[in-house]
């Protein structure tokens, strides 16, 4: 066996991302697709997964910031990005100068983007972004229709193109959830305002649906869907199971050092974990600052020996323990903390239900000290 070159290593199957791409877009037919590469595509490498979303036949990029879009654009990806957080001092004129797409929620951020376009020589395109019921981004309904007269004023001065009219959803991931179909008569009835004022037309693109809503509202998907979580094999409703999808990433570590303890021996800080017996402990290189999660202690599990194990004691910022008993174990074995389940081995999802959070968590929180290998 040969193993990597550094303690662990974030493996991200890119085939299993394209596959992910092409089976959710057979869920939308008709209409384009933007994938959610924010988050370093959610921890599995932005640029790689970029380019392995748009041959899969996706033809737009989104993330949270400019910089990300940016990132993008350095690397030389020149298919549409869409930018959706603005905070003040954003670089706007690279924005719109690079073409990429920003996302507008008040009357404030429409005249800072022409400001922005009008010094950078261009007019930016704009995607009028509307709360529909997450009191989060995006103009409230009593904020809708002077948002979109500012955008067309904007428009006739030639500064701004309004592209797309937009909102998401808050809880598309609870089948049932009556906000679900609050949130789409709230959009219905925005399109219409914003398509009387003259802010419509076959090229203004129309999107809410993101992961769940691809997979469980048919009617939400109307121009562009936004799978974000989905893309990565990740089911966004677990309780309806993985829906075919498949996860691409799989997060192993080596063995960094073992020993032989004896009985009531007290593991990490805190002896959280007391040895109920002479046992072999296994290092396992790999902490808090490196995204596995502190809650982790004496809950999750990994594979190591062709077993599962629980983390033995608290987990620190570089390493956790593990407890193999009298099974044999040498410095350099590979653990696998989470994969795809075809081994038997522990999956996000199972890391995400074991610590109560979700995959999104367990996947972005993988930090820098753990390269991506891409197959």
């Amino acid at each position: 066996m040969s193993f990597p070159m550094t303690p662990a290593e974030a493996r991200v199957d890119l085939s299993a991302i394209r596959e992910n791409v092409r089976q959710l877009a057979s869920h939308a037919p008709g209409a384009e697709m933007m994938v959610a590469v924010k988050a370093d595509a959610y921890g599995h490498g932005l640029v790689p997964v970029a380019r392995a979303c748009l041959e899969a036949g996706a033809g737009r990029l989104g993330t949270a910031y400019i910089r990300e879009a940016l990132d993008l654009r350095a690397a030389g990806i020149t298919a549409p990005i869409l930018a959706w957080i603005i905070p003040p001092g954003e670089p706007l004129e690279q924005a719109v100068g690079h073409d990429i797409e920003l996302s507008a929620s008040s009357v404030s951020m429409i005249d800072a983007i022409a400001d922005a376009a009008a010094e950078a020589g261009g007019a930016a395109r704009v995607h009028l972004k509307v709360d529909t019921g997450m009191s989060r981004g995006g103009a409230t309904a009593a904020e809708w229709a002077a948002l979109v007269q500012r955008a067309l004023r904007h428009q006739a001065e030639g500064v701004i193109e309004i592209v797309g009219l937009w909102s998401h959803f808050a809880c598309a991931d609870i089948p049932g959830d009556p906000s679900i179909a609050a949130q789409l008569a709230a959009f219905d009835e925005a399109l219409h305002i914003a398509e009387k004022a003259g802010a419509g037309g076959s090229h203004v693109i129309r999107h809410i649906a993101n992961s769940a809503a691809i997979l469980t509202l048919p009617q939400a998907r109307y121009d562009l869907v936004r799978p974000g979580i989905a893309t990565f094999g990740l089911s966004p409703v677990p309780r309806l199971g993985g829906f075919g999808l498949h996860p691409a990433m799989t997060l192993v570590a080596r063995i960094a050092l073992v020993k032989r303890v004896p009985a009531r021996s007290g593991v990490s800080y805190g002896h959280l974990y007391v040895t109920d017996r002479e046992t072999t402990l296994g290092l396992v290189p790999l902490g808090y600052a490196d995204g596995v999660l502190r809650h982790a202690t004496n809950v999750a599990e990994v594979m190591a020996g062709g077993r599962r194990r629980r983390i033995a004691g608290r987990v620190c910022m570089d390493q956790f323990m593990i407890d193999v008993g009298d099974d044999p174990l040498t410095e350099g074995d590979e653990v696998i903390l989470f994969g795809d389940g075809s081994r038997g081995e522990p999956t996000a999802q199972e890391w995400a239900d074991s610590l109560d959070t979700i995959t999104h968590e367990i996947v972005t929180r993988i930090g820098s000290r753990v390269p991506r290998v891409y197959r």
